[in-house]
């Protein structure tokens, strides 16, 4: 079902006439070179943390340009604004101390300016929390899109996962095992692409929980982020948005992120054993829409749950490649995962990878 464009009109400046605000608006709005026929289309905003200052997002002037191209597409016209970004490494004195003021800026943003749906992006570890907690706040049609696992380096034949190997290696450097011409070869060798670390962190972990909770389309949480699938994943979530903006009754992320997908992303999370900064997110997330973390049924389910995927810090494995849908289904059952879709992302079940052969996830017996 279709509903009233509204677009531009959206939440218009109060100058005390709606008809000249939105005069004004539009005069403005063609200052950028558009057209009347893009001025009526619904618009999706998109949410644009890109930062000299954040390695993990560097390539997401391309990934926007596969969103746009996803919305514009299917017959609406996006429009991507800044947010501001956190660079873990990059924040002084951590980047905790950032992740309520972006989720604010994010929930303003998104409340203030005139979009009908909007194409979250987010990648290093407390963008995604940040950029969850403020849409669930804002409460419009919203999506989302992580940056995926960077590729791995080598060092003697071993592969390296930033930033778990990073800590061992500084270790052994202090301890005179390893000299300074090494661990200056080695800080070369950590982080290789753009992307978040190859390794079950605080972003896996939080890419993870988002798929899960309903956020961003199935089987994307691990595409890598140099691989051309990420950009067609980002393409899909354009087209997404897009269907939610024209939508007469788009999903609200209250209505994806409900109760239950909250518990579910709570198994996962131990699941995969997941960072230890997740559960802070995930409860801050869920905090925004009222929903209640009960320690104790996180103590329970831990004692029921398997952990199931091979990644350091906990294993050996690294997000070389993509995971397929086929092996999170096989996933979700071993972690005893109720594992739904919002009609929404149906359309990401062509997006799926088939190309990933590594081995991620442990034999166990349930």
């Amino acid at each position: 079902m279709s509903k009233k464009v509204q677009g531009l009109e959206n939440g218009l400046t109060n100058y005390g006439d709606k008809g000249f605000a939105r005069y004004l608006r539009r005069s403005f709005a063609k200052s950028m070179g558009y057209t009347d026929a893009s001025l009526d289309k619904p618009i999706v905003g998109i949410c644009y943390t890109e930062s000299g200052f954040n390695n993990c997002h560097r390539h997401f002037p391309e990934m926007l340009e596969a969103i746009k191209r996803g919305v514009l597409a299917s017959g609406a016209l996006p429009v991507p604004f800044p947010i501001m970004s956190l660079g873990e490494v990059f924040l002084s004195p951590t980047s905790m101390v950032y992740r309520n003021m972006m989720a604010m800026a994010v929930e303003e943003m998104i409340t203030a300016q005139p979009m009908d749906s909007v194409v979250l992006m987010g990648g290093c570890d407390k963008t995604v929390p940040a950029l969850l907690m403020g849409a669930a706040s804002a409460g419009k049609p919203a999506t989302m899109v992580v940056a995926g696992p960077m590729m791995t380096g080598r060092h003697k034949g071993e592969r390296l996962g930033a930033c778990t190997d990073c800590r061992r290696f500084w270790a052994q450097y202090r301890a005179g095992t390893v000299d300074e011409q090494e661990i200056n070869q080695i800080e070369g060798r950590l982080a290789t692409t753009a992307g978040t670390c190859a390794v079950m962190g605080t972003a896996s972990s939080m890419a993870v929980i988002a798929e899960t909770l309903g956020m961003i389309l199935p089987g994307s949480a691990g595409i890598p982020a140099v691989h051309a699938d990420r950009l067609r994943n980002a393409e899909e979530t354009g087209v997404v948005a897009a269907q939610m903006a024209l939508s007469e009754n788009a999903l609200t992320p209250d209505k994806i992120m409900t109760h239950e997908a909250v518990e579910n992303a709570l198994r996962v999370l131990l699941a995969v054993s997941g960072s230890t900064n997740a559960i802070i997110h995930l409860t801050a997330v869920a905090g925004r829409l009222g929903i209640d973390i009960s320690l104790d049924r996180m103590n329970q389910l831990s004692d029921e749950t398997p952990v199931v995927v091979d990644l350091k810090p906990v294993g050996q494995g690294t997000w070389k490649t993509s995971i397929v849908l086929a092996d999170w289904m096989v996933f979700w059952k071993r972690s005893r995962t109720k594992y739904t879709v919002v009609q929404s992302t149906l359309r990401a079940l062509a997006l799926v990878s088939v190309w990933m052969r590594q081995r991620l996830i442990r034999s166990t017996t349930m």
